[in-house]
């Protein structure tokens, strides 16, 4: 650490501080200096808990306590073979072994892609940073800040780094994760602070972590990373473990409860065998071996790459999930609540009407109108201070929206706007304010000073002495019930210009000229939207702070306020009592005029009606609703980083299609891994019941253990993973929305999963029996049991891939799958018919029993296509 970041910054000048920091406010570093100090006090991040190296992973996948006892039989099996020095007997423990090493191997792997998938989560939400270098201001990666960058900050901006302020404007910051206070404290760039000042009280200084809720500042980084005081408190952070998601933790504890079952399945099945004089080491490893295949320990994993691969397909549809439950929360949203502007609407006025006094009909604006109009848009444009940039075909809105939306149809009218300055030249104006609601320019026009007025036309028509006022006033109605909002232009000659002009003198004696009508128009994919929502059993909320008229007739062009809901004001919303809401929010599709404390009242009111709802906000006070949401929807263009921190997903095109396309891909997500957990549970339980079943019947073991090993390694993770990246299928918002506590197992999967797994257990053990018979010897019965058994469980995996026909989504449509099942045929056949077969216990059979053995292994796939035919395996509507 540098000698100077030891002295308080809170207390020494600001030019003394910035000379020791060898920076300057205007130009900030130098890019060679900011590259020095990063590699001195290396990257501006909290020390992160120390990842664990693959070595670490591989040793941990053997703590499994039935892992270790598989290991301590094959290395009991392996002394027996050294005593009785039979060559032979030492495959047996040495192929577990391996087996057992490729098992971690495959467990490795799963993790790593995993946390791969977790930290490019964190990675594509890594917060930035405005900063000046190079006397440029630019946006970096917050991790890339180092001691003396000048930062500059603003409402809903995370603080990067601990900073001093240079220059403050109202500033005010939440500091309450760092010093417990729950009002934001007030800062003042020129306070000046005792030495030993807490850090409540450094009024000059702002600190990482905290957020900025109101007013902007130009700061200088004094300390980054741990030298921060967040960093010296991050030692409490750092043993906080990574949650699992609530879905993960159900199947974990499934899974233990499925593991009670093997085990006592699996004691039986010893107790049995050594009861018939079965070999007491080879019925204890087969059945320490069916534990080891049973109990689905790898679940919570392949969760895990499920949902990141969900996460990814999100991205690319502009959704970027921050926490990984939202994935699962996402596929239940019954509701959503969007706010108008932007995300409904394209955050673009755009001129839409024009109506010139005098004139019979109101005019479409479009790039050639009549001479009268173009005067009108003429006068407008000269009345107003935004202006439009075009680089190329990309047009850039400087301004007021309601301003750029006249100089732009000004400009399709071949008025651009530099033109007409130069050519009717302003020579005094008196600037909008909202309590008169009028903006008035005066400007040189053909040798005359005209002064042009533009404003609500309420408020001009008192002004106006000339023109068809009652007319206008109709035309403002029937424009303001289309949702558009009316400007009124007048104009009077005067002959001399004051010089200092007040409203008294130019805003009186008007002639009326016309009106203009614009709108901010829905985004033409909204619509569509909203009707798949409404085809989902989603009910789509408005929540904006505009006027109700406008509200309700753009809610209505979408096809969200509907024969029979309500559209109602934040004011009557603060009226309602709690349960008078409940009573109503169910019909209420518009609310207008909102504050962010509406809106926490909004979810509230629709959670206690047992719905999961989705929120969208953008400003830092909507970070509470987006918090109290199940679903926060933060802006990725408009959003600050108060509010994307507070949300569980961003849009990155501020879109309200692409909460519905998330929505989609979350109920594809859930759906795959409903499909994951049912074939991996239902091919389990056949594994269990085969084992069980042919010893109490038989007392005979149909499968050895290196054989059940076998048939894990090759037929669960690869064809499990592969169906968790099944296309999301294109009925799946022609359902309804889960209920909230609804489980995995529901619409009858528990029941298919025990099903289906009796079924494998029943044409394993035909096979096992048949083959036994016909080669006279258990070492044939176990290699047609190994076949059937092994693959049945890929077939079983396409037959997962949809509650329709396989026939009838394609059977290889999933690339991934087709790959995985090969991969794993070819796995199995490796054993079957090469000399490896031998070591494993399995004998060549007679071409019949192989015909036979087909003939089981595609057995399910005629079951299970006659089940979905007749309506058994339903699909939920």
């Amino acid at each position: 650490m540098k000698e100077e970041q030891t002295l308080s910054p809170h207390t020494l000048p600001q030019e003394e501080l910035l000379a020791s920091l060898s920076t300057n406010m205007a130009k900030g570093l130098s890019s060679s200096q900011a590259s020095e100090l990063l590699n001195k006090y290396g990257p501006n991040k909290l020390r992160e808990k120390k990842k664990k190296t693959n070595l670490q992973r591989f040793l941990d996948q053997f703590k499994d306590a039935m892992i270790l006892i598989l290991l301590v039989a094959a290395a009991i099996s392996f002394v027996v073979a050294c005593v009785e020095r039979n060559p032979k007997e030492f495959f047996e423990p040495l192929l577990i072994l391996l087996i057992v090493v490729l098992n971690a191997v495959m467990g490795v792997m799963q993790e790593s892609k995993a946390e791969k998938a977790l930290d490019a989560l964190k990675n594509m939400s890594a917060p930035h940073a405005r900063v000046i270098r190079d006397g440029e201001e630019k946006v970096i990666e917050a991790s890339e800040l180092v001691p003396g960058d000048i930062i500059r900050l603003e409402a809903g901006d995370f603080i990067p780094a601990d900073a001093r302020l240079l220059q403050s404007a109202s500033l005010k910051s939440e500091e309450s994760a760092l010093t417990g206070e729950s009002v934001p404290s007030e800062k003042d760039a020129l306070a000046q602070v005792e030495e030993k000042a807490p850090l409540g009280d450094r009024t000059n200084m702002v600190f990482s972590g905290c957020s900025v809720t109101y007013g902007t500042a130009t700061a200088v980084v004094t300390a980054t990373a741990m030298d921060t005081e967040m960093g010296k408190i991050a030692n409490l952070l750092e043993g906080e473990e990574e949650g699992q998601t609530p879905l993960q933790a159900k199947l974990a504890q499934l899974g233990k409860y499925l593991g009670i079952m093997a085990l006592a399945a699996c004691a039986i099945i010893f107790v049995v065998g050594l009861a018939n004089d079965l070999e007491p080491l080879h019925i204890f490893m087969t059945a320490v071996s069916l534990a080891v295949s049973a109990i689905p320990e790898g679940l919570p994993a392949i969760v895990t790459i499920v949902l990141s691969i969900g996460v990814q397909r999100m991205v690319k549809k502009n959704a970027l999930i921050r926490r990984l439950p939202a994935v699962e929360t996402l596929g239940g949203a019954s509701v959503i609540c969007s706010d108008k502007t932007g995300t409904l609407t394209q955050n673009r006025m755009t001129l839409v009407k024009a109506y010139l006094d005098g004139s019979a009909n109101v005019e479409d604006i479009c790039n050639n109108n009549s001479a009268g109009i173009k005067e009108l848009l003429k006068y407008g444009a000269l009345c107003c201070d935004g202006s439009v940039v075009f680089n190329g075909m990309e047009e850039q809105h400087i301004g007021d929206p309601t301003e750029t939306s006249i100089v732009l149809a000004a400009h399709k009218n071949g008025m651009p706007k530099d033109n007409l300055n130069k050519e009717y030249p302003r020579l005094a104006e008196i600037p909008f304010d909202s309590d008169r609601k009028l903006m008035t320019t005066v400007n040189l026009m053909n040798g005359k000073k005209i002064a042009i007025v533009k404003g609500a036309f309420d408020v001009m028509a008192s002004k106006c002495v000339a023109g068809d006022l009652e007319t206008a006033k109709r035309i403002t109605e029937e424009m303001s019930k289309d949702a558009l909002r009316v400007l009124a232009v007048a104009y009077k000659e005067i002959d001399t210009v004051p010089e200092n002009p007040t409203s008294e003198e130019l805003e009186c004696g008007l002639t009326f000229l016309g009106l203009v009508g614009m709108i901010d128009p829905p985004r033409p994919e909204a619509k569509a939207a909203v009707a798949v929502c409404r085809q989902a059993g989603i009910k789509p909320v408005m929540i904006t702070g505009d006027h109700v008229v406008t509200a309700s007739a753009i809610a209505k062009e979408l096809g969200i306020l509907e024969e029979g809901d309500n559209a109602i004001t934040g004011a009557q919303l603060d009226a309602m009592t709690d349960s008078e809401l409940d009573e109503q929010v169910e019909n209420i599709s518009v609310y207008a005029r909102v504050s962010p404390e509406n809106k926490i009242r909004i979810v509230k009111a629709w959670q206690r009606k047992d719905q999961i709802v989705s929120m969208t906000g953008d400003g830092v006070n909507d970070a509470p609703a987006l918090k109290a949401a199940d679903i926060g929807c933060a802006m990725g263009i408009t959003g600050t980083d108060v509010a994307k921190g507070a949300a569980d997903m961003t849009l990155t095109d501020d879109n309200f299609a692409t909460i519905v396309d998330a929505v989609r891909e979350g109920r594809g997500i859930y759906a795959n891994i409903r499909k994951v957990v049912g074939f991996l549970l239902g091919t389990n339980i056949g594994e269990v019941i085969t084992v069980f079943a042919a010893m109490l019947l038989w007392h005979k073991t149909p499968l050895l253990s290196m054989q059940l090993l076998w048939i894990n390694l090759v037929t669960d993770s690869l064809p499990a993973i592969a169906l968790g990246m099944e296309a999301v299928e294109s009925d799946v918002m022609n359902k309804r929305p889960k209920p909230k506590n609804e489980g995995i197992f529901a619409h009858g999967l528990g029941i298919q999963v025990v099903l289906q797994g009796c079924m494998f257990a029943l044409l394993t053990l035909i096979g096992f029996k048949v083959a036994e018979n016909v080669t006279g010897v258990v070492e044939g019965g176990q290699t047609l049991a190994f076949m059937v058994l092994a693959l049945c469980q890929i077939v079983q995996a396409f037959n997962m891939r949809s509650d329709h026909s396989l026939f009838k989504i394609g059977p290889f449509s999933n690339r991934n799958l087709n790959l995985a099942a090969l991969a794993s045929t070819l796995l199995v056949a490796l054993v079957l018919f090469t000399p490896l077969g031998s070591i494993f216990g399995l004998i060549i059979l007679p071409w019949e029993l192989y015909l036979l053995g087909l003939g089981l292994i595609f057995t399910p796939l005629v079951v299970i296509e006659i089940a979905k035919l007749f309506g058994l395996i339903r699909h939920r509507h």
